[in-house]
């Protein structure tokens, strides 16, 4: 049968992972591109010795060029330098937007119809860049942020009550990065809303834990980053767009006017589907959770004038 067809950017951690998510779970086939010779190559193989195994349809295949790539319903890119303990996603930001610029236009030269997912750090600024150099609509150019913030909230809340984990429900809004937004009061355990299952200093606790998910797996490993979790979070987006399954995930999208918030990438719920973002509805938010989303926005703003300002 014929698989659509996806192109994962940078055969580090989150992308390999990514490839291999993708191609387990019969989605799409991958092709696998990365600067460094032999790397896409020979980690591409490793998945296909283990094809009989897991009996998965689609093909991953390796490049140093984007040739291959040609067509692609979507591409995901992860290219761009880890962060290193100590290191804040902001840090990364004059190394790796070099990194984008150059694989954005590569990619979308090669596929030009193509959904771009952006992973690379700093995130909601990354992808204002890569909307910026493709030229593309907004509605296709998407970062992944919110899924894997969330996914580390619902982590949290399942270990501290007990709950679950298939019947907690969490959100978390805005940056990713220390400027994230959790949501206690539209987050579910059990079906009730976090602030009514633990008292408030617990929740501020889980609340700690969230923000600081990324920094204490970093810390943790001492090199390197998270990869399994994001891949996991971009797979799920991908398959929301390869789908058209219209599913509401926080992700990182374009606001334009919604929450009173114009021109800046930020993690929201949004409606994935085949065009990219179908919609971006907007949820009721306390007068203090607006403020805090504002707060977040401008300092994707700040980061993204200094971005422009370097080139």
């Amino acid at each position: 049968m014929a698989y659509p067809k996806v192109t994962v950017v940078g055969a580090g951690q989150v992308g390999a992972t990514t490839a291999f998510l993708l191609a387990t779970k019969g989605l799409a086939d991958v092709v696998l591109v990365d600067v460094a010779e032999g790397l896409p190559q020979g980690k591409a193989l490793d998945m296909m010795h283990g094809r009989s195994v897991e009996l998965f349809g689609p093909r991953v295949t390796g490049t140093n060029t984007y040739e291959e790539t040609a067509g692609s319903d979507v591409v995901v890119m992860t290219a761009g330098l880890p962060r290193k303990p100590g290191m804040t996603r902001d840090d990364l930001l004059a190394a790796n937007s070099a990194i984008l610029r150059g694989v954005v236009e590569q990619a979308v030269a090669a596929s030009p119809d193509a959904v771009l997912v952006c992973v690379t750090n700093p995130l909601d600024m990354m992808a204002y860049l890569a909307w910026k150099v493709s030229g593309l609509p907004s509605s296709r150019v998407i970062g992944m942020g919110g899924v894997l913030d969330s996914a580390r909230f619902a982590y949290a809340i399942s270990e501290a009550t007990g709950t679950p984990i298939d019947d907690v429900s969490a959100l978390v809004v805005g940056a990713h990065g220390d400027a994230m937004v959790p949501l206690p009061r539209l987050s579910l355990a059990g079906g009730q809303p976090l602030t009514e299952v633990l008292p408030p200093e617990r929740v501020e606790d889980l609340v700690r834990r969230t923000v600081g998910g990324g920094a204490e797996v970093v810390s943790l490993l001492k090199t390197g980053s998270a990869f399994y979790a994001p891949a996991a979070s971009v797979t799920k987006m991908v398959e929301s767009i390869l789908s058209d399954a219209d599913w509401l995930l926080p992700s990182c999208v374009l606001l334009e006017g919604q929450y009173g918030i114009d021109g800046v990438y930020l993690s929201v719920p949004a409606v994935l589907g085949r065009a990219g973002v179908v919609e971006v509805p907007e949820i009721a938010l306390t007068p203090e959770e607006l403020a805090q989303l504002r707060a977040s926005a401008a300092t994707v703003a700040e980061g993204v004038a200094s971005l422009e300002l370097g080139g």
